[in-house]
């Protein structure tokens, strides 16, 4: 949600509307009686919109802009409109162009480092030394960061850590005695009461907007249980504050749902309790560390419910325990049902990443689980959930050296098992074993299928590795690939 391009031109902003002002204590005397002297009977007064202005007076100065900026290489490997058009200068005009800039110099120049801005959002302060508050996605990829307050000053700001998972990040900025925001307890807010976000939609600071709240707990995520709002929320408000009538931080606007990249009714945000315990994780250690459990769930449905003798659809279902996992050491089998985590109820699914996820590391919990009928405690101890990279990176298996050479294109082929073709529905081809080279390049990997190679069925390894070695060097060659159900065409460009 934050602006991309801080400098976008707005050739023209126009608002139109129309109030209806009301008093409030218009009332009408009706008589009693048709008789003279009947007592008026007086009506209830009339209450209009609230009025925001105190409020914004109040918390508007704790709000700010942030801007922020990452260096990228000028003069080589850039790629961009810029460098092309140059190629193509080069190309048709026999390479005597002078460099960027119109002066002279060597073609061999150093490339050298430019600041270009790189997004636009909002923040909040939430102490008077300079502890600022907005989205992780505000932030990430940043080197530079600048927080602008509305009176125009201007402090560089240090990212202390963000959250993906949560999207929250912690900035410090290097002042005193800054205005800032009482925090608020978003369990305690009501469908449909009245709040307002502030921020910097389409980098236009210290926009106020308003609304109500529309849903509470609305499941979006794995980990955020979101405030739903209908207040007018853009790019560029990202990171900024929802604020109650009483001028409490309930959270910050995160995510829109919208067709267009625009407002389009429906708006999001992390509720500040969420925010907060990821704030403090942040300040002590720089990261933000969740426990895991190691299952795979899904929702119970009401047929689920009442054939287990559930009563109601509740809980989580067990669909896979990971092998070695806090799970399966504790006892935990696929389909049970969990029901509670630590005595709280898991009402839906989400419930249960949320209430682990909260959960200190290495602490003991009971899962109380729905077996066959009756109702079991299980013991279990909570272990480290992984961010989404190294459990990436641990998922994915390390290339090994093949234990024989690679062909010419790099590739280590075998023959398919007459089982594994029936299965796969195909009469011929190889199977890749090891991928490098330009092979690895094209994109080839193992596992994948390599069905022909030019116009040539590819019935064997040894004819396919034959065929690679007569294959002439200098021209590309078209290998028609199968990965899982889709098989189309990969070609290995030659050696330059």
């Amino acid at each position: 949600m934050t602006s991309k391009n801080g400098s976008t031109l707005l050739s023209a902003l126009m608002f139109a509307g129309a109030s209806l002002m009301m008093s409030p204590m218009a009332h009408a005397a009706v008589p009693a009686a048709a008789g003279a002297g009947a007592a008026p009977v007086v009506t209830a007064p009339v209450t209009g919109l609230p009025d925001f202005s105190d409020l914004v007076d109040k918390v508007g100065p704790a709000v700010v802009n942030i801007r922020t900026t990452e260096r990228v290489k000028l003069g080589q490997g850039q790629g961009g409109p810029d460098e092309e058009m140059q190629e193509f200068l080069r190309r048709f005009f026999g390479g005597q162009m002078p460099p960027r800039g119109g002066r002279g110099g060597r073609g061999g120049a150093q490339p050298q480092e430019e600041q270009v801005q790189r997004g636009v959002g909002s923040g909040f302060i939430v102490s008077d030394d300079g502890y600022v508050m907005t989205n992780a996605h505000v932030v990430e990829g940043a080197d530079e960061v600048t927080v602008t307050l509305t009176d125009r000053r201007e402090f560089k700001a240090k990212v202390l850590g963000a959250d993906a998972r949560s999207d929250v990040a912690v900035l410090k900025v290097d002042a005193r005695n800054l205005p800032s925001l009482r925090i608020g307890d978003s369990n305690k807010i009501r469908v449909g009461e009245w709040v307002i976000a502030i921020g910097s939609p389409f980098n236009l600071e210290n926009t106020v907007t308003a609304g109500i709240i529309s849903a509470k707990a609305r499941d979006t995520g794995e980990y955020l249980p979101l405030i739903q709002s209908d207040v007018a929320v853009n790019p560029g408000n990202s990171g900024g504050p929802l604020i109650n009538m009483r001028g409490e931080v309930i959270g910050i606007n995160s995510q829109i749902a919208t067709l267009s990249g625009a407002y389009n009714g429906i708006s999001f945000a992390v509720p500040i309790d969420e925010v907060m315990r990821v704030a403090d994780q942040i300040k002590k250690t720089g990261k933000v560390t969740r426990g895991r459990l190691g299952v795979q769930i899904s929702e119970v449905t009401r047929d689920v419910a009442e054939s287990l003798g559930l009563g109601r659809a509740r809980g989580a279902e067990v669909a896979m325990v990971e092998p070695g996992g806090p799970a399966e050491k504790a006892g935990i089998k696929t389909g049970d049902i969990i029901l509670k985590f630590n005595g709280k109820d898991i009402e839906k699914s989400s419930d249960l990443p949320r209430l682990v996820g909260g959960t200190a590391v290495g602490s003991r919990a009971t899962v109380s689980v729905w077996r066959r009928g009756q109702q079991l405690d299980l013991p279990v101890t909570i272990v480290e959930l992984q961010d989404e990279a190294a459990a990436a990176n641990k998922a994915q298996p390390k290339k090994k050296a093949p234990e024989q050479s690679t062909n010419a294109l790099g590739l280590q082929v075998s023959d398919i098992p007459a089982a594994d073709k029936r299965e796969l529905k195909v009469d011929a081809g190889v199977q890749v074993d090891f991928a490098d080279g330009r092979a690895a390049s094209a994109g080839i990997q193992a596992g994948d299928l390599i069905l022909q190679i030019d116009n040539t069925v590819v019935n064997s390894a040894a004819q396919f590795n034959s065929l690679v070695t007569k294959h002439d060097p200098k021209k590309p060659v078209a290998l028609l690939v199968r990965r899982e159900n889709v098989t189309r065409y990969v070609v290995i460009k030659p050696r330059q």
